[in-house]
This record gives structure tokens, sequence and C-alpha cells, in this order.
């Protein structure tokens, strides 16, 4: 929408005045308020999407959960189609609204079958190449969109609107190639194929790997356990023992939409049309998206050897001191625009000169700063706190959380910069103070363990731990022995127990071996008496 909001044929075909063409050579566009409503209806599809992707995923798999979410999105056809053909916003809402429950089923089941499926010591980075893969398609997107800005007419965003149904076919008949996760696969009792993936994913192939026997036992281990706790409902991530991975899981999602990333997304053409760049605001506004790829790519480098915490924790930090400059930016040299200066009321502020580019490049800055640490890490994080029994449904919750603020704020926006102008900025900076103290105290690591093994973070029956809570987050760390373990790689006291295990082995197995090597004496073979 970013990239088509700010256009002519946009504004002219779904105006609601006051200006209008004929009249005043320039088109105002939907009100603020029904701007945030169409912009809100696509991730108010999506929350819905994501609550019953839970369902389906622990009944389908993680694989055809996602296939599903194709499915629908082939049903996005239809949503596509609507929204390309929509004669009025009413008819443009509802085919985004479908459009929103593709993306949510897989929003929510994709990070959990890469989680699922991925070695521990890279499983951020796979999962950050999610976020990578979005955030190419968000750019893509957008320069179609500008390249179709120049048609004359209604095409200007008839044809972008269109060309979204492509990438449903593409992910259909690809996931058909894929595996399901052997997590799932051993929780319906299909353990030769549960064998079979971690050793084609992990292994090369080689079922007697030491790293696939080690993922195994672990697996059975929780699977025969909660096997007595199988009936899961959304209502078991409300229990004392859940609520603390539930509240972290939520809030992550919370928080990311809450850094105010989307609205700079969504509404970046209004803050550089404030900024003075006047018609010409795509091709600047484009930059953001290319810093959004570019910054991705550290992440995926390097979150599973910084961890969850610092990433997080420098993210929120680095955010809320451009969003503050730019408060005060706007506060100090910002002036109400003149009437007609622009066509929409939600561009409350005029400012120029060299405030108007530090404002662009503080904007700049912000997504720099997103990019490599609240984007990747709020789809790597949820994934990793939950048991099995109820990942599929506890990252669905968490996904809806998404969902549902980016609707929020979707919808609260324009009206926002309508009314409290540079206030907005304050909002969203204080929100970043929230989350970094929120995150230093009760985010704990999770970086490198494996799935199984993180549930002894929130064990709170041992030496130090909080009541509800498990260890405290300040206590845990970048756990690296599962990458040494992958590799063949043991530490001395690992060595020790390996080599005390052979010993032993070897003095139950010598006096065996000590009379299988003697002679063997037969009746005619009688030692002479002396």
């Amino acid at each position: 929408m970013s990239a088509i909001i700010s256009t002519n044929p946009y504004l002219c075909y779904f105006n609601q005045g006051p200006y209008y063409w004929p009249k005043d050579h320039i088109c105002s566009g939907p009100r603020a308020s029904v701007q945030g409503g169409i912009t809100a209806s696509m991730p108010g599809g999506s929350w819905l999407g994501a609550l019953i992707s839970g369902y389906v995923s622990d009944i389908l798999g993680r694989r055809r959960a996602i296939q599903v979410g194709s499915v629908i999105w082939l049903f996005r056809v239809i949503g596509s189609i609507i929204v390309c053909a929509s004669q009025n916003i009413g008819m443009l809402v509802v085919g985004r609204f479908i459009n929103g429950l593709s993306v949510g089923i897989c929003s929510a089941q994709v990070p959990v079958y890469i989680t699922e499926i991925a070695p521990p010591s890279k499983r951020g980075r796979l999962v950050g190449c999610q976020q990578w893969a979005i955030t190419w398609g968000i750019l893509i997107m957008f320069y179609i969109s500008y390249g179709c800005s120049f048609i004359k007419g209604t095409g200007a965003f008839r044809v972008p609107w269109g060309l979204q149904m492509i990438p449903a076919i593409f992910l259909f008949l690809a996931m058909l190639f894929l595996p399901e996760s052997p997590r799932w696969l051993a929780k319906k009792d299909r353990w030769e194929d549960a064998v079979g993936v971690l050793a084609l994913v992990h292994a090369h192939g080689d079922v007697n790997s030491p790293f696939v026997a080690k993922e195994m036992a672990e697996i059975r281990e929780v699977v025969e356990f909660e096997r007595a706790n199988s009936d899961v409902t959304y209502f078991e991530l409300f229990k004392p023992k859940m609520i603390n991975r539930t509240h972290i899981g939520v809030f992550t999602q919370i928080w990311s939409q809450l850094t105010g990333m989307n609205v700079m997304m969504y509404y970046i053409t209004y803050i550089f049309t404030m900024a003075g760049l006047g018609s010409n605001v795509l091709l600047p506004s484009s930059i953001q998206f290319v810093i959004n790829v570019v910054m991705t790519v550290p992440a995926l480098l390097f979150v599973d050897r910084w961890g969850r915490r610092p990433t997080l924790l420098v993210g929120a930090f680095l955010m809320m001191t451009w969003l503050f400059v730019n408060a005060g930016l706007l506060a100090h040299y910002g002036v109400r625009p003149k009437p007609k200066q622009f066509p929409s009321a939600a561009e409350s502020i005029a400012i120029t000169g060299a405030p108007a580019k530090a404002v662009i490049a503080c904007t700049y800055l912000f997504v720099a700063s997103y990019a490599p640490t609240w984007g990747p890490v709020s789809w790597i994080y949820p994934p990793e706190l939950y048991p099995l029994r109820v990942r599929g449904k506890a990252v669905a919750l968490a996904t809806s959380a998404n969902w549902a603020f980016n609707f929020a704020l979707a919808y609260f926006v324009p009206p926002a910069f309508a009314n409290i102008r540079w206030e907005v900025y304050i909002v969203f900076g204080v929100f970043c103070v929230a989350m970094f103290f929120h995150v230093l105290f009760l985010f704990p690591e999770t970086s490198q363990k494996p799935l199984e093994e993180v549930e002894e973070i929130f064990d709170d029956t041992t030496p130090g731990s909080f009541k509800y809570i498990g260890t405290p987050a300040w206590k845990t760390h970048v756990d690296t022995r599962s990458r040494r373990l992958e590799r063949g790689e043991m530490d001395s006291e690992e060595k020790f127990d390996r080599q005390a295990s052979q010993e032993e082995h070897h003095r139950d197995t010598a006096p065996a071996r000590a009379e299988d090597s003697r002679p063997e004496v037969t009746n005619n073979e009688v030692p002479a008496a002396n």
C-alpha cells in the first residue's frame, strides 16, 4: 500500500474530499480514518488466519498447514481479483481481508516448520531467512508499484494488486518437494519417517549419525512425556506453568509492532511528503526498503552467535534514539501546512531545509536499526520457547498478537498524524524504552540450545530459579555445545565421559575375550602328568 496511497489514480478513484481534481487539481483520497481501515483490513484477516493455523498445524502437520495457507492464498486469487477489480472502498476492504487470511496462516506456521527442522546452531539464521525473504518481497512489490505509478488511469494500482496472486502458486508447488517436520512426525508415531528426515537434513542421509541419535532420543523423551498431557487447547497456554512463556512470545510480537516499523512501511510516503519531497516521494521512499533488505543480512550471519537478548536490546536502544530525535526535529522546526499544500489530513506537518534532511536520515537509520534486530528475531524467538505439544498453537497465538497490533497501528497512525502530529514519534519512542527493560529482565537466551533443552530454562524447581518464571533471564547465555556436537567435536568433560564409558566397556568384555583366546583342549589332547 505504501507505494500506492500517494498516487493520483488511487487518491482520485477512492476520493472522499474535501479536494477534487476538476475543481482543485488535487485529490484528497480516502479520509485518514478510512485509509487506516483500508490498510488495516489485511492484518485483520491475518489475525484470524494466524489463530486458526494452530489447529490446522497440529492436525495436518506443519508442511500441509503451509500448503493450506497457500491454497487459501490461491483463494487469494479470489481476494486479489476482488482487490484488483475494486469499484469502491468496501470491495477493496473485503478483498484485502481475504488476502490476509493466507498471510496469517503462513506467517504463523513457517517459523514453526523451520524451527523444528533446522539444526540448533543454524536455527536463527534459517528462520531469519524468512524475514529476509519478506523484505525482498516488500522491495520487489514496491518497485513494481513504482513502475506502475506511471500508468495513466486505474491500472496504476490494479496491476500491482493483481500480481499478488503469483507467489501462491510457487509456494504450493515448492512445498511438495520439502519434508515434514520430524517432531510432528514423531508426535504422530511415525518414528522411521522422523529419523529419515533428521538424517536427510542434518547428516547427509546417515541415520547412524551421533547428532541424529541425540536429537531422536530427546524428541522421543519429550513426546512420551507429553503424550500423558495430550489434550491441548489455547487455555493451557495461560496455566501458571506456561503463562511466562506465553507472555514472552506474545510480547515479542507485540513489541515488534510497537517499534513503529510498520508505520514506516505503510506510511513512509506521508513522512517524506511532510519532509518537503513533494510529488517525488516514491523513489526516495524505496531506499528504506533497500536498507531493510541489506541490513537483514548481518542478522542472518551472526544472530546465532550474538544471541537473542543482546540483539533485541541493541535494537530497542537504537530505535528509541532515532524516534526521539525525529520527534524533537518535527516539534521544533515543523509548522502546520498551508491549505492544499498536502492532499491528506494525515500529512499534518511541514518541515524543510536541513531539519527535513535530518528527519529523512533518522528514518533511514531507524530502518537500519530494526532490520538486523527486531525484524528477524521477532520471528526466530517465539517458536523456540514452547514444548512440542503446544508449539503450533502458542506460535499461532503470538503471531495473532502481531497481526492484531499491526491492524490497530495501521488504523491508528493516519488519524494520529492528523491529530497529535509529531507526538506520534514520542509514543513509539516510549514503547521502545519499555521493551528495552522488558527484554532485559524477562526474556531468556535460547540461541543454539536444542528445543528440548529450552524447557530447562523455564523449570522453576532448579536452584536459583523464580516460581513460574524459571532461570532469571540475565543468567542465561548462548549455548555453543550444539555447534560442537554437530561438527562431531566434544569438550574435555564430554571426552572424559566417553573415555570412561569405553574403559568400563573394555573391562566388562576383557575376561570374555581372554577366555576366547585360550587354546581349546580336547579329550585327545590331555596334558601329561608329571
